[in-house]
């Protein structure tokens, strides 16, 4: 569990007061849909998402074993180049995390440390792939993966159509969407070996000129019989506004080596 905190930080981490805690889904696939893979994939590419710019104020949950953290954060994106994430405590910035198609930053107050590298050197220590699109995908309701590369087999979940990949590696990938927008309500990333799972859990979706975005996410890492939750709530978005990136680390942190 210690090698996922790092990769949640990257989409919202760190730092103190309690709220509510959440429960991890248990669902079951069941008869096979109607819907086509092509069809489900088409429909929900087909979602609006045309802007250059995002800016989003969120309300941020994170629970784990030991502890419940009540945070807001700022999410800045440029689309396919850059995303900034400020994690606050009563106003006062906690964590940043910066990343873009190569790089990765990223710095804690609490403990006074920094990280910097690519996405290899983040992927080897987590166990699974990551790059800068999941990232991005992830915040805005899309799936993570490109779905028109995959090979995936459909099932209905709940009334719902659910693409499970077809693969008989150490990785199992799943998307749930609605049956009507065809909008993301699930992704879920499942290891083998180790055993361990990612679930992105979406709903409350918001249309705006530019995009149809998902006002609620929360997400789930499960290992070891423990469970990991960041829950996001966006409570303001603006699109296609001018915005910088600032990030510089404090002077005196100490940089995080990944062996």
């Amino acid at each position: 569990m210690r090698k996922i905190i790092p990769l949640l930080l990257l989409v919202l981490v760190v730092s103190c007061k309690a709220r509510q805690k959440v429960a991890a889904p248990q669902t079951v696939a069941t008869t096979v849909s109607n819907e086509t893979v092509s069809n489900i994939v088409s429909n929900h590419y087909a979602i609006k998402r045309d802007f250059k710019t995002a800016f989003f104020k969120a309300d941020v949950d994170y629970t784990d074993p030991k502890q419940s953290l009540g945070l807001s954060a700022d999410i800045r994106i440029k689309k396919d180049e850059i995303i900034l994430v400020s994690v606050k405590m009563l106003g006062i910035t906690m964590a940043k995390a910066i990343i873009t198609p190569t790089q990765v930053r990223y710095y804690e107050k609490m403990n006074s440390k920094f990280f910097e590298g690519d996405y290899k050197t983040l992927s080897d220590w987590l166990g699974t792939e990551l790059d800068f699109k999941k990232v991005q995908n992830m915040l805005i309701g899309q799936a993570m993966d490109d779905l028109s590369k995959g090979k995936y087999s459909v099932v209905t979940e709940e009334n719902s159509p659910k693409l499970e990949e077809l693969s008989n590696g150490n990785f199992a990938k799943a998307f749930v969407f609605d049956p009507n927008s065809f909008s993301l309500q699930r992704q879920e990333i499942r290891q083998q070996s180790p055993e361990r799972k990612l679930l992105v859990n979406y709903s409350d979706y918001k249309s705006y000129s530019e995009c149809v975005l998902p006002m609620q996410l929360i997400i789930f890492a499960l290992q070891n019989n423990e469970t990991t939750s960041i829950a996001i709530s966006y409570k303001n978005a603006a699109f296609n506004e001018e915005m910088s990136f600032p990030y510089s680390v404090p002077s005196g942190y100490e940089r995080i080596n990944i062996n």
